[in-house]
């Protein structure tokens, strides 16, 4: 029997990689990286030897999609923002037997999945920029399974695929860690100005909005959270349709979750949105 041994929402903004390369930028999202190797630790301690992944930057616009490749190796360019990643050489085993109780879950809670293992499907950088600081020093990398986030989804089809992938887990005989690679408010500055949002959110409003969810987060209220989310995903334009987020609170138990976050690094804009990292307590029916 398997068990879901970490669940975090985690950022993967391009500037990460910008602050590990030299140049003038170099350094300015330490705290991001530093919480992404404290997830990776976090993960190792725990015994996990598999990550999924919601991957925001894997957009789907039919259906629900899991890379279920017994290998990712590549080198990747951001077509979004090839100025901010490129040259990012990567190479972890997949894990087609979890891809494929994935895929059956999802099915059998009602929507539609499929599971592929196709020679030129990548990794994104929603992935990427996560696992270089999870899971790129180690002799003995963890595998990696991506699961596609449907941009034209509702809050309520991806809390079904959360409990999907908490019944695969359970059903397999991996340790997982699962990550919601997205933002919080994820509204862009025009692009005339785009240039100047490095470090600077959008509008005051979604940085009082995405502080407001993380003291939701902090102290437990997540039937509160879950009530607004619907509207929050709307007004404060939610990335890939929240479906991460929304994943991870299915994985969790969605309301009936009474754990408390612990967030691993300060809130920070970059390029208008909304990040942070933050790790879920794992309740006990997920546990082996």
């Amino acid at each position: 029997m398997g068990e879901v041994v970490l669940a975090a929402k985690i950022t993967h903004v391009p500037s990460i990689w910008l602050s590990i390369n030299p140049g003038k930028h170099h350094g300015i999202r330490r705290p991001a990286e530093l919480g992404l190797a404290e997830v990776g630790r976090r993960a190792r301690d725990r015994g996990a030897d598999t990550f999924v992944v919601a991957d925001s930057h894997w957009m789907n616009s039919m259906g629900f999609h899991v890379n279920g490749k017994s290998r990712h190796r590549g080198s990747y360019a951001s077509h979004e923002l090839p100025h901010f990643i490129r040259d990012l050489e990567y190479d972890y085993p997949g894990e087609p037997g979890l891809a494929t109780l994935i895929g059956e879950e999802i099915v059998a809670g009602g929507q539609k999945a499929m599971v592929h293992d196709v020679k030129d499907l990548g990794l994104e950088y929603a992935t990427l920029v996560p696992m270089h600081f999870m899971n790129r020093d180690t002799a003995d990398p963890l595998a990696v399974v991506p699961v596609g986030c449907n941009i034209h989804s509702t809050i309520e089809e991806n809390r079904h695929v959360g409990e999907a992938i908490a019944r695969a887990v359970l059903r397999s005989d991996r340790k997982v860690a699962f990550l919601a690679s997205g933002s919080l408010s994820h509204q862009f500055p025009p692009n005339e100005v785009s240039s100047q949002f490095l470090d600077r959110i959008s509008h005051p409003i979604n940085e009082q909005a995405d502080r407001l969810v993380l003291d939701q987060w902090r102290t437990g209220r997540i039937p509160e959270f879950l009530a607004a989310l619907p509207d929050y995903n709307e007004r404060f334009t939610g990335e890939a349709a929240m479906a991460d987020t929304a994943m991870l609170f299915g994985i969790l138990g969605w309301d009936s979750y009474t754990g408390h976050g612990e967030q691993l690094c300060d809130y920070f804009p970059s390029s208008g949105t909304g990040q942070v990292i933050v790790d879920f307590p794992i309740p006990d029916r997920l546990r082996a």
